[in-house]
């Protein structure tokens, strides 16, 4: 099956990436700009776009159960208000002249995952953590921490190093959030796996860095589906609207040439696509404070 997408957002960014569906809002991050953007959405368009902004680079947030936002900036996570005041609520978990945060969510049971990478993305220089007012170690060494997602069933985490070129699993213990036995889950070719998210039906949807793409993978493994962009850097997805049967898709101008700008108008915007499931909208942030 393939798919086709279509732009959704009046905003343009340099580096959307980690959407989220919370309430009546869609959130994203621009990364490099420090901002958290967040729109309504009529059932084509995005609406009254507005952005919050911090002091360091954004590589993820998530909506907070008790109001506001947890971010993952800079290498810290962060609480940030409506009224876009940040608090930090840890120390810098590595050097902030090399190294920042990147993508993450919160899990089933409201723990923030977020990892981190070089800003030279230096191979083994990054890790994977989990905030639930502690910090957590998960995974050590990788290259470009990314996507993240749970299987409906809550047994199964699955965890993108992109430079890997492929989607690994873990068996993941809900009441306690350990993870253990990583495997390989599928291979990804035709461009590089980035942030993703998993429908109502335990498919995982990865979105495709330089190949112009969202994947959609059976949980044995197996491509069934694909949608189209017009953009070559597609960085992450996520299910929202008020029955949760869109998928928004965040795109992203950056490491394009000036040609390949002018020959992509879209890129930076939020396309969508409505491909006939559903899934969950984003989970809050249940710890510290």
């Amino acid at each position: 099956m393939e798919l086709t997408a279509e732009p959704c957002s009046p905003v343009k960014v340099e580096h959307a990436e980690g959407p989220f569906w919370y309430g009546d809002r869609l959130g994203w991050v621009d990364i490099m700009a420090g901002q958290l953007w967040l729109a309504g959405y009529d059932g084509k368009t995005l609406t009254d776009p507005r952005s919050l902004q911090v002091d360091r680079p954004i590589g993820a947030a998530v909506p907070r159960v008790l109001g506001g936002w947890i971010i993952a900036a800079g290498t810290c996570f962060m609480e940030l208000d409506e009224d876009g005041r940040a608090t930090a609520l840890t120390g810098d978990l590595a050097d902030s002249a090399t190294i920042r945060m990147n993508d993450g969510k919160c899990d089933p049971a409201g723990r923030f995952w977020a990892g981190t990478m070089a800003f030279d993305e230096t191979p083994g220089a990054g890790s994977l953590f989990v905030f639930d007012g502690s910090i957590r170690t998960v995974v050590e060494g990788v290259a470009i921490s990314n996507g993240l997602g749970w299987s409906p069933d809550h047994r199964t985490m699955y965890y993108i190093d992109t430079p890997t070129d492929r989607v690994d699993a873990f068996d993941y213990d809900l009441e306690t959030g350990a993870v253990t036995n990583r495997r390989p889950f599928t291979e990804v070719e035709g461009g590089h796996p980035d942030g993703m998210t998993v429908d109502d039906e335990g498919f995982l949807w990865v979105a495709l860095w330089g190949g112009g793409a969202v994947h959609r993978y059976a949980p044995s493994g197996e491509l069934v589906a694909t949608v189209r962009l017009p953009v070559t850097n597609v960085s992450s997805c996520c299910f929202g609207g008020t029955d949760r049967s869109t998928l928004f898709i965040t795109t992203s101008q950056q490491d394009l040439s000036l040609e390949q700008r002018e020959a992509e108008p879209d890129a930076g915007r939020i396309f969508r696509v409505d491909p006939d499931v559903t899934g969950p909208v984003a989970t809050p942030f249940t710890g510290a404070r």
